[in-house]
């Protein structure tokens, strides 16, 4: 009988691994040290549009060539009806693959007759899908600690929000913020694990859709030092509430990425902390004068650095930068004298 119980029980865990609930296996640096994320952004589909096969293909060609460890779609992932049907298509990519993957939404995703709690439960349904269940909350923030790659203790902190839609105050106009609520979570959470690992920030990334105010701060400062393209002014909510604050305070951020603008792809620190964008992925059913793509992040464990670069369709790598190296003007008195 103990025979039969134990045959069983392998057979269970090994239908329940091919059934995509191997998301119970913690994320962790491998062995040599290294995570690697993707990041694709504002792919924009309609299922049984042309145009959308030239997201698919990117997006398959560059899970093909960097095998990351994880992939973040940060928002307008869908762009039509049946909105299900166009979501599953797209994580399908990472999924056949056996990718871990998560989902932040954008300003689009819930305008083609699905609500954001319907495409939550979408995205969980789908094998290798590893963000947690909604619970009472339509489209809950939640974080992915990554382990050492000994496993045994946490490394570093991803921190995946959703940057909502639209004001909802009559007299402001524009894109919907990061909540009061929002800022405190994070900060609640990025104390825990500040505690448990001594009173030392552990390493973190954050992922959402739509940027930060601090956005346009940064790229028009003529101190800072811009790495990628900028061809529109970042489309920030009229309302800050703090967030960058909260994670400067904090000191564990060491990036945050987003999407929302097709027509940027940079990165730029501002106060110590980069703001990037992914590089727009779609095909032609929207806006867009950049070649899709995406970009590519690779943390470093135990450093409080990443590089990261954009991979562009044949495998073209562009932007590559290393932070904080990268974005630090150097002191010209330390430069050698010049003598011809």
């Amino acid at each position: 009988m103990k025979k039969i119980s134990l045959t069983l029980t392998l057979c269970l865990a090994f239908l329940i691994t091919l059934s995509g609930y191997a998301q119970v296996i913690p994320l962790k640096f491998n062995a040599n040290g290294e995570f690697k994320i993707v990041q694709f952004t504002d792919i924009h589909f309609k299922y049984n549009n042309p145009a959308s096969e030239a997201a698919l293909s990117r997006i398959k060609e560059v899970l093909d060539a960097e095998h990351p460890d994880l992939v973040v779609f940060t928002g307008d992932l869908v762009y039509s009806a049946p909105a299900d049907v166009a979501m599953r298509t797209v994580l399908d990519c990472a999924s056949s693959r056996n990718i871990p993957f998560v989902v932040t939404f954008g300003n689009h995703d819930d305008e083609h007759g699905k609500t954001r709690a319907e495409l939550y439960d979408v995205v969980r349904s789908v094998s290798y899908n590893i963000q947690p269940d909604r619970g009472a909350v339509d489209s809950p923030d939640y974080i992915l600690p990554l382990k050492s790659s000994d496993g045994k203790k946490d490394a570093a902190v991803l921190y995946c929000l959703d940057s909502h839609s639209y004001s909802k105050l009559p007299d402001v106009k524009g894109y919907g913020w990061l909540t009061f609520d929002q800022v405190n979570w994070y900060r609640r959470q990025s104390a825990d694990y500040t505690a448990k690992n001594g009173g030392k920030p552990l390493p973190a990334l954050v992922f959402f859709h739509i940027p930060l105010p601090e956005y346009n701060e940064a790229a028009s400062n003529e101190n800072t030092i811009l790495h990628g393209t900028r061809m529109e002014k970042a489309c920030a909510p009229a309302v800050n509430t703090g967030m960058f604050t909260a994670m400067k305070e904090a000191g564990d951020v060491m990036g945050v990425f987003v999407g929302h603008d097709h027509d940027n792809d940079y990165s730029v620190m501002w106060n110590g902390i980069v703001l990037a964008y992914g590089r727009f992925t779609g095909g032609n059913t929207e806006y867009n004068h950049l070649l899709n793509g995406a970009r590519v992040i690779v943390l470093k464990e135990g450093e409080r650095t990443f590089s990261t670069w954009i991979r562009l369709k044949g495998g073209k790598i562009v932007n590559s930068t290393v932070f904080p190296d990268s974005y630090v003007k150097d002191d010209w008195r330390k430069r050698p004298l010049v003598t011809e």
